[in-house]
């Protein structure tokens, strides 16, 4: 049996259709059984268990031959590093004792020791912590999430505008929540022994100004990539919602990934591009 936690967020959602597809045995974790009405049409199992409740996931976890690990990202609204290293801690302790053929857990490119740097720090806590253990384990270290522009599409559609960080013309490694869902599947009917970290991202490498000519292509209007300078990148995310703590995160992440370039030798590469992708988006939304 494999078994998913994050079966409703978009990689977690392509690996349970990935391993449906192959016919695969699957149980998706969920603190809501009324998201995953689709899933279990599809055969798949659900166990509504709450991340935070370890002895209930430990239960889980006993009847599992292979495990995909993805922390869930905290509510921006929150102290975001905070509650997403008390969400692993809750998951490394329900793993404790199971003794599983495998696990592999989702990632990010540039995983790092440091306080205050978001994802990167906190993933990086949970490789070390699985590595450490008595189970094979993967990492999937994800490029840019093609997903994280998908807000863009309103002010792409509203003001001819994508809003970002970074200048216009630096590209980065950007992937589809589908191509990560493939390889996380490969990853998991592979062979019960450790390996990576995989760095997989899409076909190319893109910038803010691709995202906005994807937008313009698919849209069928004029749309800019607008640059936030550095300095407002905290106010930015706080209009956004974001607490404090969690805005100063993001725009650490932002300014590292801008001034450290993670460029693996050799990463996996998927097949959907950002044009396919953005095109998709758009015909899928209503407006």
């Amino acid at each position: 049996m494999h078994i998913i936690l994050g079966a409703t967020g978009h990689v977690g959602l392509a690996l349970a259709q990935a391993l449906l597809g192959r016919n695969e045995p699957v149980t998706v974790l969920t603190r809501d059984a009324s998201k995953t009405e689709a899933l279990r049409r599809k055969g798949a199992r659900v166990a509504e268990v709450d991340v935070f409740d370890t002895p209930a996931l430990h239960r889980v976890f006993q009847g599992a031959k292979r495990i995909f690990v993805l922390n869930p990202p905290a509510p921006p609204s929150t102290d975001t590093v905070a509650e997403e290293r008390r969400s692993l801690r809750a998951i490394l302790a329900a793993l404790e004792g199971c003794r599983p053929e495998k696990i592999v857990a989702e990632s990010v490119y540039g995983a790092q020791p440091g306080e205050g740097i978001g994802d990167l720090g906190v993933l990086h806590e949970m490789e070390q912590a699985l590595q450490a253990g008595p189970v094979p384990f993967s990492a999937l270290r994800a490029a840019y999430y093609m997903s994280n522009w998908d807000a863009s599409l309103k002010t792409a559609r509203e003001e001819g505008k994508v809003h970002t960080m970074y200048p216009p013309d630096f590209t980065l490694p950007m992937v589809a929540p589908h191509d990560l869902g493939e390889f996380a599947a490969k990853l998991m009917l592979g062979p019960a022994e450790s390996s990576g970290p995989h760095h997989v991202e899409g076909p190319a490498r893109y910038s803010s100004a691709d995202v906005a000519a994807a937008f313009a292509e698919a849209l069928g209007r004029p749309v800019e990539a607008v640059q936030t300078p550095q300095a407002q990148w905290v106010p930015a995310f706080e209009a956004l919602g974001f607490s404090n703590a969690a805005a100063r995160s993001y725009a650490a992440m932002t300014r590292i990934t801008l001034e450290n370039r993670f460029e693996p030798q050799r990463p996996e590469r998927g097949a959907i591009t950002l044009a396919g992708y953005i095109t998709a988006l758009v015909r899928k939304s209503p407006g």
